[in-house]
């Protein structure tokens, strides 16, 4: 076990993994407390040698990690990579790439819905993660033995998984699926939502548009005052007194403290004159100006029993080509498809309309069939089937 804990160690161990193909990644943190999560390690490997920094030890620099990071000629390989790569961009200013991403790769093999990493490493190579160490306080110093040696298992047991799924993609000829996917997870756009759209992480519980109003002030400036003052934004206001505050926008302080879902003294914190200035803000909105509403999708008659359809169709695809449902499509695809042929949904582009959106449109729309032959449902091309006999013929 290598731990570095200065900056000379940590380049040094850097270019060495700098000439190899790959390295796997992991990160630990803490983030219960704060709104961005606070690094406390991070693990890295390549096929002979894995490292522990210690990005808490006095005097260490990142820089040649995210310099790792950054090389285009070596694949970084996470588990479930979003949080990892958001840390990395927070704190680099940079998204690693190229990435894989075992846990989508998995689905894309097979291995069910979001797989757990020590799922994943005991169906691949029989090896059991000793989880025991998986709620340690990684700010705490000095880590035993036993919590480094877990941590450390988080990128030692990703190399044999990641040769393992490459492989299977490359036979089953479905690398560039994954690729298509770790678009997404490379974009900047994923990592960094502007404020004035904090809004849509939130129920859209509203009915008229000094609401909605209400709702996109407000949780701008819940979003500002959570990052500047680093704390989760249910410190600042939890998502259910938003909406207490759309319905009832509180004009005083004296209304505010009325409000089901305010904690007692909330009136003597720091959060609730700024709150009242956030909602005078959006009440002094010009009836003319109000933001409008999203239309409601409303779907045209039949579109249930269409929706039944498609979900027959994708499990029974999902169960001949190994693939995951949730990788294919959500339920709200099937619905969007089910109520428009040009749906703008991920199941109607790329690699999954080949294998499931082509198909879904033919059976909405009478070109293809689901039928029983034995005791299996198959799917049925009509354009394959002799046409049916006239009812004049059919009676000679």
């Amino acid at each position: 076990m290598e731990i570095v804990r200065g900056t000379d160690e940590l380049a040094q161990a850097c270019r060495l993994i700098a000439t190899q193909k790959y390295v796997t990644v992991d990160t630990e943190f803490l983030r219960e407390s704060t709104f961005w999560p606070q690094l406390c390690l991070v693990q890295i490997a390549c096929p002979d040698h894995a490292y522990i920094v210690d990005v808490l030890a006095d005097g260490i620099e990142l820089d040649p990690f995210f310099e790792l990071m950054a090389d285009e000629s070596v694949v970084k390989v996470f588990h479930a990579a979003r949080q990892d790569i958001e840390i990395i961009y927070k704190l680099g200013g940079l998204i690693p790439h190229p990435v894989f991403d075992t846990q989508v790769a998995a689905m894309v093999c097979g291995y069910g819905d979001s797989i757990s990493y020590d799922q994943l490493v005991f169906r691949i190579t029989g090896a059991r993660v000793d989880k025991s160490s998986r709620f340690t306080d990684w700010r705490k110093r000095p880590l035993s033995d036993k919590q480094l040696a877990y941590a450390l298992s988080d990128v030692t047991h990703l190399r044999q998984v990641y040769q393992s799924i490459k492989a299977n993609l490359e036979e089953q000829d479905r690398a560039h699926w994954v690729s298509e996917e770790m678009e997404i997870l490379t974009s900047p756009t994923t990592y960094d939502m502007p404020p004035d759209c904090a809004w849509q992480r939130l129920k859209l519980r509203i009915r008229r548009p000094r609401e909605l109003a209400v709702m996109q002030v407000v949780a701008e400036w819940r979003e500002h005052t959570a990052r500047r003052n680093d704390v989760p934004r249910g410190r600042v206001v939890k998502d259910d007194l938003i909406y207490e505050i759309c319905a009832q926008p509180p004009r005083d302080m004296k209304q505010l403290l009325e409000l089901r879902g305010i904690n007692r003294g909330f009136d003597r914190g720091r959060y609730a004159k700024p709150l009242l200035a956030a909602v005078a803000r959006a009440l002094a909105i010009p009836d003319d100006q109000l933001p409008s509403m999203p239309k409601p999708r409303h779907a045209p008659e039949g579109t249930g029993a269409a929706t039944e359809m498609l979900k027959v169709l994708l499990k029974l695809i999902v169960e001949e080509e190994g693939v995951a449902a949730k990788v294919i499509a959500t339920v709200d695809d099937l619905e969007r498809i089910a109520a428009d042929d040009g749906a703008d949904v991920p199941a109607l582009k790329g690699w999954r309309r080949t294998l499931f959106g082509d198909k879904a449109l033919k059976l909405k729309n009478g070109e293809m069939a689901l039928g029983l032959r034995g005791r299996r449902i198959s799917i049925i091309d009509l354009a394959d089937q002799p046409a049916a006999k006239p009812a004049s013929q059919a009676a000679e």
